[in-house]
């Protein structure tokens, strides 16, 4: 509180001198010069020590080396050459690959920790390796997948859905002659969802109801996941006039009895009859 009573008085502090008995040790820098042992100054005197240890084994290999090169001089038999001791250390693959390791074992961890995941709650796209890797898949255009029709023998038979390239070169039906041939080498994801498979081979998804776009959705997902049949690409289409007329029905409208509306339950059970009937014959 020496600065309340200046302020108050006006007097000078006495200035704060060490006492004798403060242990002291050698300036490293200055010479002949002693330096309080206190807590600030020890970082300063431990790095010197460890300077002039460092600097005391440097010498000493300079030493063994001339011993050992007067020893070639004289054809003197020498072992292998000692490296500098004091010489800093490169980090080679080995330790980076130690880094690393150590890295994602402390991530793995301060995931679990905060998240409760080892992944950081990212495992869809993490533990799904083969989303990371190269694939043999290829953007199409409209022309390029036409070639793919099972028309040239030895190669491969595409179709498209809703954009998505599937080889299906393993379907009997989608050969030249079989019931499904139409489908090969275009996107008809239209005609997937209304069963206009002669008339509707076009993806134009405009109009259609509910229960055909899931009709086409899940016929995606049948290709997707059959056992045989593998994703290839995607296909880029040339973009849909949106003033152009809506693909005509291959069927006319039934009458309405009672001017009553068809319910939704009733296209979706069709759907799905339908759905069952191209199953079995694929």
């Amino acid at each position: 509180m020496s600065w309340f009573k200046t302020s108050i008085t006006g007097e000078e502090p006495q200035p704060y001198i060490e006492p004798e008995s403060t242990p002291r040790v050698k300036d490293p820098v200055i010479p002949d010069r002693m330096v309080i042992d206190k807590a600030a100054n020890r970082p300063f005197l431990a790095y010197k020590a460890y300077r002039d240890k460092q600097q005391k084994a440097h010498n000493e290999w300079l030493e063994r080396q001339k011993i050992r090169q007067e020893k070639i001089a004289r054809g003197e038999e020498v072992g292998p050459e000692e490296k500098d001791p004091t010489e800093p250390k490169e980090v080679g693959i080995g330790g980076l690959l130690k880094f690393l390791l150590y890295f994602v074992v402390f991530g793995a961890l301060a995931g679990k920790l905060l998240t409760g995941s080892y992944t950081w709650n990212y495992e869809n796209r993490l533990t799904q390796l083969k989303s990371y890797m190269p694939t043999d898949q290829r953007l199409f255009s409209e022309s390029t997948l036409a070639k793919f029709d099972g028309s040239v023998p030895g190669k491969p038979i595409y179709l498209a859905i809703d954009g998505d390239v599937f080889d299906v070169t393993n379907g009997k039906a989608y050969q030249p002659g079989g019931s499904y041939h139409h489908f090969a080498g275009v996107d008809a994801a239209r005609a997937y969802g209304t069963g206009c498979f002669k008339t509707h081979r076009t993806h134009d998804l405009r109009g259609l109801t509910e229960a055909e776009l899931r009709g086409v959705n899940h016929w995606k997902e049948f290709y997707a996941n059959h056992a045989e049949y593998k994703k290839v690409g995607r296909v880029s289409h040339r973009p849909i006039n949106p003033a152009s007329p809506l693909p005509e029905p291959c069927k006319p409208p039934k009458e309405k009895k009672n001017n009553e509306k068809v319910s939704e339950e009733k296209q979706d059970n069709e759907s799905k009859v339908k759905g069952r009937t191209v199953h079995e014959e694929l």
